[in-house]
C-alpha cells in the first residue's frame, strides 16, 4: 500500500510503502472491539461510593410504637425506601474491579489494526516534517487546513521534546486536536478520532519498532523496554550430581565451596 507524503503546506512531496499483511492484512473488528473496551474500562476511575443504611447518619430508633397507629410496621427511618435513607446496593467498585486484561501481542495486533483501518478509509496524513521555530498555534490551524483535516484529529507527535516541544505548545489548545507520542498510538486514540497526522519518520518507527513484534520474537528478543532483559537475568545455578559432590566434599574438608555450588547441599 502506497500512501502519500505530504508537507506542512499540504502539497504532495513524496509515498511511503507499507505492507498490508504487516497491519493484519484485513481488518478484525472483535479484535479492535475487544482492545478498545479494554483500553476504556482501564481508564476509569472507580471512585464513585454511595452509603448503605448502616452507614447512612442518623438515629436507630424506632419512628413510632409497633401498633396501634395503623401504619405498617418500621424500625427506623434509615431503610432504602425512606427519603435520606442508605442505597440498597451501595456502590462499592473500586478502579481494580473495572480492570481488564489482554494478551500483548493481541493488544499490538488491534493496534496494528486499527492503523490499516485508518489507512483504508484514507484518513492519515503523513508529514515530511512537522516543525516549528517558535509556538504558533495559527501555524498548526494552517497546517490542519492545509492538510484537508475537517473533523476530530488525533496528533502524534515525537517523544523527543526538543524536536516536538514547540509544536505541542501551539496544538495543545486547539478544539477537536488531541496530542499524543508517536510511540504510545493505541486503536482506542486510533478510533476515537476521524484522522490521525503523524510525521513520516514517527510512523516508521512505530511501525519497526515494539508495536511490530507480534510472535514469537516479542519473548526471545523483545524491543523497547523489555530489551536485554534476558540478557541481563542472572543465570540458574547449576544443579547437576558433580555440583552437589563437590559442596560436599568442600564441607566435610572445611573449605569455602566452588562457584555455582554455594547453597547446594
Amino acid at each position: 500500500m502506497d500512501v502519500p507524503v505530504y508537507n506542512m503546506k499540504g502539497q504532495e512531496v513524496g509515498q511511503i510503502s507499507i505492507d498490508e499483511a504487516a497491519l493484519g492484512e484485513r481488518i478484525n473488528p472483535a479484535l479492535i472491539k475487544q482492545a478498545y473496551v479494554r483500553y476504556h474500562a482501564n481508564l476509569r476511575q472507580g471512585s464513585a461510593r454511595s452509603k448503605t443504611r448502616g452507614e447512612v447518619a442518623g438515629s436507630g430508633i424506632k419512628i413510632y410504637r409497633q401498633k396501634g397507629t395503623g401504619r405498617g410496621r418500621h424500625g427506623d427511618k434509615r431503610p432504602p425506601q425512606f427519603r435520606g435513607g442508605g442505597d440498597a446496593f451501595a456502590k462499592k467498585r473500586r478502579r481494580e474491579d473495572f480492570h481488564l486484561d489482554m494478551p500483548k501481542k493481541m493488544r499490538r495486533k488491534a493496534n496494528r489494526n486499527a492503523l490499516l483501518a485508518k489507512l483504508l478509509d484514507s484518513e492519515v496524513r503523513v508529514v515530511d516534517e512537522i516543525k516549528l521555530d517558535k509556538p504558533s498555534t495559527k501555524g498548526v490551524v494552517d497546517m490542519l487546513g492545509a492538510l484537508k483535516v475537517d473533523n476530530t484529529a488525533l496528533l502524534a507527535l515525537s517523544p523527543d521534546v526538543e524536536r516536538s516541544g514547540s509544536t505541542r505548545l501551539s496544538a495543545r489548545n486547539i478544539d477537536g486536536l488531541t496530542l499524543c507520542r508517536a510511540d504510545q498510538l493505541t486503536c482506542f486514540e486510533l478510533l476515537n478520532h476521524r484522522y490521525l497526522v503523524i510525521e513520516k519518520g514517527e510512523l516508521e518507527a512505530w511501525l519497526a519498532g515494539p508495536s511490530g513484534q507480534t510472535d514469537k520474537q516479542a519473548k526471545i528478543e523483545p524491543k523497547g523496554q523489555g530489551a536485554g532483559a534476558r540478557e541481563a537475568r542472572k543465570p540458574r545455578p547449576k544443579r547437576g550430581h558433580e555440583v552437589k559432590q563437590q559442596a560436599r566434599a568442600a564441607r566435610k574438608a572445611g573449605k569455602p565451596a566452588a562457584a555455582g555450588s554455594e547453597g547446594e547441599g
